[in-house]
This record gives structure tokens, sequence and C-alpha cells, in this order.
């Protein structure tokens, strides 16, 4: 999506009222977030950093139409890194609510991307617990055992 330069000055304050957003004008985008954020090392145009940039700088229709906004994994890495406790986890839920209740998005995604989180956990934890199998191997062994366990999982949801 190509940049959308609607500046709302409240933006900032309406995400700040909003449960979970409550410490975003307490970000002084250092960058921290960004470089903690797992999300950034498979697609370099994710930034919680820009997100958040975006949000004091009042650009409501861009932040909350882009697609980026959904690949947040709400692993609160980036909340470990912050010195200033902005919980950047709590603020895009935050800011999916609201892209949710202003239109942007219909809610029943808002469900998809829940859905998608619970089976992106429970495939985590099946990929741990194969890791743990062979965990006194000096090698790193396969996750291939895991396979079996993932795949039922995804064959049994409907996201």
């Amino acid at each position: 999506m190509g940049e959308i330069s609607t500046y709302d000055p409240n933006f900032k304050y309406d995400v700040a009222a909003q449960p979970g957003g409550e410490h975003i004008k307490a970000c002084f985008s250092c960058g921290t977030c960004t470089a903690g954020c797992p999300v950034t090392e498979v697609d370099e145009r994710y930034s919680p950093r820009k997100i958040i940039r975006q949000v004091l700088f009042g650009q409501r229709e861009a932040v909350l139409s882009s697609e980026l906004l959904w690949y947040c994994e709400t692993c609160y890495a980036c909340s470990a890194y912050c010195p200033q406790n902005v919980k950047f986890g709590d603020v895009m839920r935050a800011l999916r609510e609201m892209a949710v209740a202003e239109g942007y998005v219909r809610r029943e995604f808002l469900q998809r991307v829940h859905n998608v989180d619970r089976l992106a956990h429970a495939i985590r934890l099946d990929l741990v617990r194969a890791a743990l199998e062979t965990w006194e191997e000096p090698e790193p062994a396969s996750l291939a055992p895991a396979g079996e366990a993932v795949r039922a999982k995804i064959d049994a949801t409907r996201v």
C-alpha cells in the first residue's frame, strides 16, 4: 500500500485512550523495539518503530489500513527492550481493535488472526517438544518428527 499522509492530531490520544495503548505517548522512537522484533528478521518492511512514529505523527489512516498492522506476533520481545515500558504488543492489539471499530477490517478477520496466533503457539510448542527430545545430542537434530503433530493441527484448524 502507498503512503497515506492524512494528518490526525488526535490519533495518539485516541490510541492512548484504548486498553493497551496507554503508554504510546511515552515512546521517544529509540528503535530498540524493532531491534528485538523477530518479525523484522523475516520481513524488512515491518518496523514497530515506524508504526509508533506514524501513530505519534497522526497518520491514522496509514496505520489502520496497513497490512503490516497484522504482522505483529504479540510475542512481547519488543517490550523486554523498551526503556519507556511501551508494551508494543498491547499497542498493536489496541490498533487492531481500532481498525475493526473504524471499518478498515471486519471483526471476522480479527478473529481469524486470533486463530492464527493460537495455532502458531501450538505449533511452536510441538516443535520445541521435538527439539527437547534430542537436547543432549551435540548436533542439531531434525524437527521432522514434529511434522505429523504440526500437520494434524493445521488440518484441524479452519482459519
